[in-house]
């Protein structure tokens, strides 16, 4: 091999490098005597199984001083019901009471079905990248619920429960900011400059029924439910408006971006 040929490769290695993405980590965390793969899923707020995944670890062994990296919070919010699970058994995967779960994910009993998709909130409660349930509990009319529903999917139909679960939460979020109209019905169809807050008014998506799933998230973020802690605005990641992006940032989720 020439020496040519030894630092062109050299050059796209360390191009390689550069340009592929790495994993985002909330923090390091030095093992301590005492301490298991639980006991620290649970002080962080996110899943035993995230943990060893985000480690490269095959089994719960691990060692006192060992360095683990702690995935965001906010990645491990969603959850696909497999056979056999229940309410109980997922909150104690998570940490989290199984009558929280319930009410995160507006479902008025413990039944539950395998490929379901459930929202699940911080064992911590509060804070980055987690769920607030500081929000005020909206009553509303069963027309209201609808129409946040239809939204919700018209707006989030392809995004996980909990990116539903933020949708609904914006809408609420606006009605108690003194920027926004203080009503669901006023804040969905509010036309100011020129054009409708929302594309499905303008499009007609509004229309179309809202989805199960919908449902839930709507009746979630009406009991005070908050994945994106106070957002007012969202909008798709793929959008390049330099106004949007310069707003104060909630959060992503999914492939919606959640602004102050």
């Amino acid at each position: 091999m020439s020496n040519v040929t030894r630092v062109l490769m050299g050059l796209f290695i360390l191009i390689g490098a550069l340009v592929l993405p790495t994993a985002a980590f909330a923090a390091t965390h030095t093992v301590a005597k005492g301490e298991s793969l639980y006991v620290i899923s649970r002080n962080y707020g996110i899943t035993v199984d995230a943990l060893a995944q985000a480690n490269g670890i095959k089994n719960t062994l691990i060692e006192i001083g060992q360095k683990l990296n702690i995935p965001e919070s906010g990645q491990e919010r969603s959850y696909i019901v497999r056979a056999g699970d229940t309410l109980y058994q997922i909150g104690s995967k998570f940490g989290v009471d199984y009558q929280e779960i319930l009410s995160a994910n507006g479902l008025e009993n413990d039944y539950i079905h395998t490929g379901m998709d459930l929202y699940i909130p911080s064992a911590n409660g509060g804070g980055s990248g987690e769920v607030s349930r500081g929000g005020q509990i909206t009553r509303a009319t069963a027309q209201e619920v609808d129409l946040l529903a239809r939204l919700i999917t018209a707006e989030g139909d392809a995004e996980p429960y909990v990116g539903k679960l933020a949708v609904g939460a914006v809408v609420l979020n606006r009605t108690r900011d003194a920027n926004f109209p203080k009503t669901i019905k006023d804040v969905i169809y509010q036309y100011d400059s020129g054009t409708y807050q929302f594309e499905p008014v303008m499009n007609g998506w509004i229309e179309r029924p809202a989805t199960p799933d919908s449902i839930r998230a709507a009746k979630a973020a009406l009991n005070g439910w908050d994945p994106t802690n106070g957002a007012v605005y969202f909008f798709a990641t793929y959008v390049t408006n330099q106004w949007l992006w310069s707003r104060p940032m909630s959060g992503i989720i999914g492939a919606v971006a959640f602004t102050y």
